[in-house]
């Protein structure tokens, strides 16, 4: 498993991001603390790869917290956009009216839909489709971000199929992991610049 400099770590992202707040240096040092101890990342320099991955979606989709937040929007806009009776809602698994504010995108990755809480919370052994709020927990988040980015959870894609150890990340196409190619060059720029400070302060 992987172990990093902390220090380092922080005045390298100072470098390469701009300003760090408590609160960010908070989250960083949780996730980081995640990350050493996740069996999931072990062999560099591909499971890097995933981790500057994983950093820069979490960075991109929490709007630069690193914390897990609340998709934006309204439960009015949420039901339109999620209901029952959408296309999306019904790809969701969205069938009781409400679903789709209740199951809004909540996460360092947007977790969004019953069919995904569901998933998630057997996963985790956590009744998220009562309790769906507790996908913003941390540690929770954690987990549910991790394992669907490595399990193909929210579109089919999986973080092996973009980064391997015979070839070069393929950063860009990795944003199919999440959601098609919406901003993917911006989050694989980012990815490049955590893998760049990874490598410098991995022990």
């Amino acid at each position: 498993m992987f172990s990093f400099d902390r220090a380092g770590f922080l005045a390298g992202y100072r470098q390469r991001f701009g300003p760090v707040t408590a609160e960010l240096a908070a989250a960083i040092d949780f996730l980081l603390g995640r990350i050493e101890g996740d069996a999931r990342f072990v062999q560099a320099p591909v499971d890097r790869w995933k981790i500057a991955y994983c950093l820069a979606t979490f960075k991109w989709e929490t709007a630069h917290t690193l914390r897990p937040i609340d998709e934006y929007g309204g439960d009015a806009y949420f039901n339109k956009r999620y209901g029952p009776g959408t296309v999306v809602g019904k790809m969701l698994g969205n069938t009781e009216p409400g679903d789709g504010a209740r199951f809004h995108g909540r996460g360092f990755v947007q977790l969004t839909g019953r069919a995904n809480y569901a998933r998630a919370g057997k996963f985790l052994k956590v009744d998220l489709l009562n309790q769906p709020d507790r996908a913003k927990e941390p540690a929770l988040a954690y987990e549910i971000a991790v394992e669907g980015m490595s399990k193909g959870w929210f579109t089919g894609a999986r973080l092996a199929k973009f980064f391997k150890q015979d070839s070069a990340p393929a950063y860009e196409d990795a944003r199919t992991i999440i959601n098609g190619h919406d901003k993917a060059q911006t989050i694989a720029d980012l990815a490049r610049r955590f893998d760049e400070l990874l490598a410098a302060v991995t022990a």
